[in-house]
């Protein structure tokens, strides 16, 4: 194993966690993720899900796992002597990062899935997560031809274009010096009182993306001047930014990024 310092170090050093007292008076808790209002404007990022070129199958991925219980082919998931698979339902889901799973996959935007299903993009009320789409799923679980968005975290594609969109409507361009925030929940440690803030470059972030202790993306991003507040939260399917006019109408607009506007979220 090297010992040289991960570049993280040096590009992204901590920083005290003060440094996000004025997202806390702006948004209260940041448990999950601190979650900003219209500044002034605002939109949700979706989280990517992906469709095998064959389409969905008849059968979940609920179903799938039962059938391989039962023909001896994987083991039960037994935790503290409860098997979670008799009490829980696999719904395909996932947790933290992702990226593009490969040859025979191709991009499902939630618009033609709603489309498909004639459920909405999100339902009124609802912020995106496992809440929606419920007519695609059999009894809670995903069919296994598609791949659902992940909880907590964006896509290495969509991560890398919003930062390429926010470098591009930033004054300072790469040089926008930014803070970034790491929930506790995301590192395990579960210490809210010394939060894990580090202070760069826009241009550098993306390395924010593998940092070593975590598998997500981070939890908040946002420019030190408070031109834009990146959030995505722990529990979500979508990220919200939150900033100028000019940057949330060039995220609406974008070829690469899916985003909508829920006017009960803004």
């Amino acid at each position: 194993m090297s010992d040289e310092p991960h570049p993280m170090s040096g590009l992204w050093p901590l920083v005290p966690s003060g440094a996000t007292g004025w997202l806390l008076d702006l948004c209260g808790d940041g448990l999950t993720g601190f979650m900003p209002p219209a500044m002034p404007d605002a939109v949700w990022v979706l989280n990517a899900m992906y469709e095998h070129e064959r389409g969905p199958a008849d059968v979940s991925y609920h179903e799938y796992r039962q059938a391989r219980i039962a023909d001896g082919s994987t083991q039960p998931d037994v935790v503290g002597g409860i098997d979670l698979d008799a009490v829980g339902i696999s719904t395909g889901g996932g947790l933290g990062r992702a990226r593009h799973p490969g040859p025979g996959w191709r991009r499902l935007r939630w618009t033609e899935l709603a489309r498909r299903t004639g459920d909405p993009v999100v339902p009124d009320g609802l912020m995106p997560s496992h809440r929606c789409f419920p007519s695609a799923k059999k009894e809670g679980s995903w069919p296994l031809g598609i791949i659902p968005p992940t909880e907590g975290s964006l896509g290495r594609e969509t991560w890398s274009r919003l930062v390429a969109l926010l470098t591009r409507y930033s004054p300072a361009g790469p040089d926008t010096r930014c803070s970034a925030y790491y929930n506790p929940m995301l590192l395990g440690t579960f210490d809210f009182v010394n939060l894990h803030v580090r202070a760069g470059r826009l241009g550098d972030a993306q390395i924010l993306y593998d940092q070593p202790e975590v598998d997500f993306s981070p939890s908040n991003l946002w420019a030190d001047d408070r031109s834009w507040v990146v959030c995505t939260d722990y529990d979500l399917w979508g990220t919200k930014v939150a900033g100028s006019a000019a940057l949330i109408d060039a995220l609406l607009n974008d070829s690469e990024i899916e985003a909508v506007r829920l006017p009960w979220a803004h």
